[in-house]
């Protein structure tokens, strides 16, 4: 077996790796890698970003791994995926021992995506230790009010994106909302870029609430097609968030009726989210609203030896 390190893998390869993907998914029932991954798989990632990928005799690919290694971050993280036909012979102990050669002298987070027992394995064996769990938790539309008219505060009104307008603004509320957030809120105006040139990005489903000309908080709602979450398509509440000196006004209870009533217009029957563990402040909330915990996604740390 053979692991080829690269900043940036040929269109040919992209295209061996995003089935292999999806022959994981189907295995699993859950993504193999992120969405950040993937699209940084696709088109290429701010500096410190490397594509491994492992190759049996024949040359078949047989594994996958993501590596950043951003600048100011003194922690390395990565993901890995092996193939189901190739399991449990040796493939993700070569992609992992490469991934921490690679990551120095830099601790390593490593995301194991639904937690399956095998990455489990893998990474108690190497010395690695939990360090984040991501729950992702569900609730049916069915209860959900197909016409909210929430009450909001005096000269606030809700309104949907604008693509080309309403960019910088919300750029700015989502890195207010989410100072401490280690990904959410380091997202840049290529990152929103990226994802409003998928073909799942539809304006209509993401909604912001205004004072004036000042943005105060918004809900991006996703539906994610069939095979993709799930055996039929499901919505996402994909990112919620308030300005910190709009909180109180109870922003975030309209805009999350708003959404979901959006996508129950869609026809989908259920709706997903996710939330950190250890926000129990979040998921008490969520789990009053309707939401159940589904899977969790378990990042695991590695401190290299002295």
């Amino acid at each position: 077996m053979s692991v080829e390190v690269t900043d940036r893998l040929p269109a040919a390869a992209v295209a061996e790796v995003r089935a292999l993907l999806t022959a994981a998914l189907a295995a699993d029932g859950v993504r193999p890698v992120s969405e950040e991954s993937e699209l940084r798989l696709q088109h290429g990632g701010p500096p410190g970003g490397t594509d491994l990928t492992a190759r049996d005799a024949d040359g078949t690919l047989v594994g996958y791994a993501r590596l950043e290694l951003p600048a100011g971050d003194p922690e390395a993280e990565a993901e890995l995926v092996v193939a189901p036909t190739a399991r449990r012979a040796g493939t993700g102990t070569a992609l992992l021992a490469r991934l921490e050669e690679l990551a120095g002298d830099r601790p390593l987070r490593v995301w194991a995506h639904g937690e399956l027992p095998g990455s489990a394995e893998l990474a108690r064996a190497r010395g690695y230790e939990r360090a984040r769990v991501l729950l992702q938790m569900r609730r049916p539309l069915a209860g959900v009010d197909p016409d909210p008219r929430p009450a909001l505060p005096e000269g606030v009104h809700i309104a949907t994106f604008r693509p080309g307008t309403d960019e910088d603004a919300w750029l700015r509320v989502n890195a207010r909302a989410f100072a401490h957030h280690p990904e959410q809120g380091r997202w840049t105006r290529e990152d929103l870029a990226l994802r409003e040139a998928e073909a799942w990005f539809d304006p209509a489903g993401f909604f912001l609430a205004w004072r004036g000309e000042q943005l105060l908080g918004s809900h991006w709602t996703k539906v994610h097609p069939a095979g993709e979450a799930g055996d039929e398509p499901i919505g996402e509440v994909y990112v919620l968030g308030i300005d910190p000196e709009a909180q109180g006004m109870r922003l975030g209870r309209a805009l999350t009726d708003v959404g979901l009533a959006h996508l129950r217009s869609r026809g989908l029957t259920d709706v997903l989210l996710y939330v950190e563990e250890d926000n129990t402040a979040a998921v008490a909330l969520y789990e009053r609203s309707g939401f159940t915990r589904f899977t969790v996604d378990v990042s695991w740390r590695r401190q290299p030896a002295r």
